[in-house]
């Protein structure tokens, strides 16, 4: 539902000018969600039946960070830093600083509109030895709307946006091993409540939690270099739906698996090399196909499920059937193959770091998703400088595709080590 009411949004600023919107036109969004399975199940993409996964606030799977958003978004198992809370909030227990913060910026779909924003602010703080808490908030703008009714009157003006607060606590389990939990807020309020044919609509309200695990043994040796392995896996935005309406069907969040891979190569005393593969599978119902009452699905009534499983289920048995509910690729002889298109919903990517002395970075990667399932494919690029206390990191996408809508897109991280600069202050004193 979200990505309906984000599309049109975007639809309506590529329209016209002046960026207006009608109302009915938006807020439909919520009620066009009902309707969505059948919708998406008939769409055809060389031969193949799109059968995209969706959710609310998808804001949630954007990478955040540039250094992770230059690895082809391979940041489950990346060296820990102030941005691990997105990743898996157990890193943070592995932080050598004793506290940083972080601060992000991304222009989203910049080669479509202008004002589309993505902000992220994050911190942590060692407590104890073997313990650290962290926060973060994230906050995404939609851009600037003036509000039109059906024949064009404007009603209202406003800036449609999304925001969540994070709080984390990590521990160590023994030098290798650790843990971590994140509680999460998260506010959506796309239409200001406005009321549509005399349906009000609301902002969406949830909270969510992610439970993560992180593993690192610095003392390998790999053609007699020395090598770090890293694993992590995170279960992420664990948390209730989110409605838009009183009348519409609450929509799942992303709840998301991520297990990442990482080994770090360090060639000598200045250069290193860092292999990152991550894989991603969103724990969300997959949309069945619904029978439409033809000969086609004989014996089953209309608006029933045909094929796969039923998506409006509560939290649990969503997340636990997300693994074997796909509808299945339809074969030639009219069976289906569930498993191939579960496996189509799992999305790798992975990159490769360059450093040279702790202090400059090169990075690259790619992120691949089925054409059936987003078709998000795209290469990564990005470097990253350290100035004493101050690291700064950029990044760039790539679309496979062309005129795709994330082409261009750039991200900006600055870091800062209040650790590393009170030790510069002692040492001067």
């Amino acid at each position: 539902m979200t990505e309906i009411l984000y599309l049109t949004h975007i639809l309506k600023k590529l329209m016209t000018k002046h960026t207006f919107y009608t109302l009915a036109f938006t807020v439909a969004g919520c009620f066009a969600a009902q309707q969505a399975d059948a919708q998406i199940s008939s769409s055809q993409l060389n031969g193949q039946t799109i059968n995209t996964i969706t959710t609310a606030v998808p804001l949630l799977m954007i990478s955040p960070d540039a250094r992770a958003g230059a690895l082809g978004d391979a940041g489950g198992a990346m060296g820990p830093d102030a941005n691990s809370i997105h990743w898996g909030s157990a890193k943070l227990a592995s932080i050598e600083g004793s506290s940083g913060i972080s601060l992000s910026y991304i222009p989203w779909l910049r080669n479509l509109v202008p004002d589309i924003n993505l902000g992220y602010l994050s911190w942590y703080k060692k407590m104890k030895k073997r313990q650290t808490i962290g926060g973060s908030l994230r906050y995404f703008s939609l851009g600037n709307i003036v509000f039109t009714d059906i024949v064009g009157n404007t009603i209202g003006q406003f800036n449609p946006n999304e925001f969540a607060i994070d709080f984390a606590y990590a521990r160590k389990f023994s030098d290798r091993w650790s843990g971590g939990i994140t509680m999460r807020y998260i506010y959506s309020n796309l239409t200001n409540g406005i009321d549509v044919q005399g349906t009000p609509s609301f902002a969406g309200q949830t909270v969510a939690a992610d439970i993560s695990t992180y593993y690192s043994n610095p003392d390998l040796k790999l053609g007699g270099k020395k090598a770090t392995y890293s694993f992590a896996m995170a279960i992420t935005n664990i948390g209730g739906k989110i409605s838009y309406t009183k009348t519409a069907d609450r929509n799942f969040i992303p709840i998301n698996l991520r297990i990442g891979n990482s080994l770090k190569l360090k060639l000598d005393d200045y250069n290193s090399f860092t292999f990152l593969f991550d894989l991603n599978k969103l724990m969300v119902p997959t949309p069945p196909v619904r029978s439409d009452g033809s000969a086609l699905y004989p014996g089953i009534p209309q608006g029933e499920v045909a094929f796969g499983k039923e998506n409006n289920v509560p939290i649990v048995t969503g997340m636990l059937q997300s693994f074997s509910d796909a509808p299945g690729v339809l074969q030639g002889d009219g069976s289906r193959k569930v498993l191939s298109e579960e496996l189509r919903e799992i999305n790798p990517c992975g990159g490769v770091e360059y450093s040279y002395n702790n202090v400059f970075a090169i990075r690259t990667g790619y992120f691949y998703e089925h054409p059936t399932k987003g078709n998000r494919r795209y290469f990564t690029l990005g470097a990253g400088v350290k100035f004493n206390v101050f690291t700064l990191d950029l990044a760039y996408l790539i679309p496979t595709q062309q005129r795709n809508p994330l082409e261009n897109t750039l991200r900006f991280t600055l870091q800062f080590d209040f650790g590393a600069f009170q030790s510069q202050n002692k040492s001067s004193e």
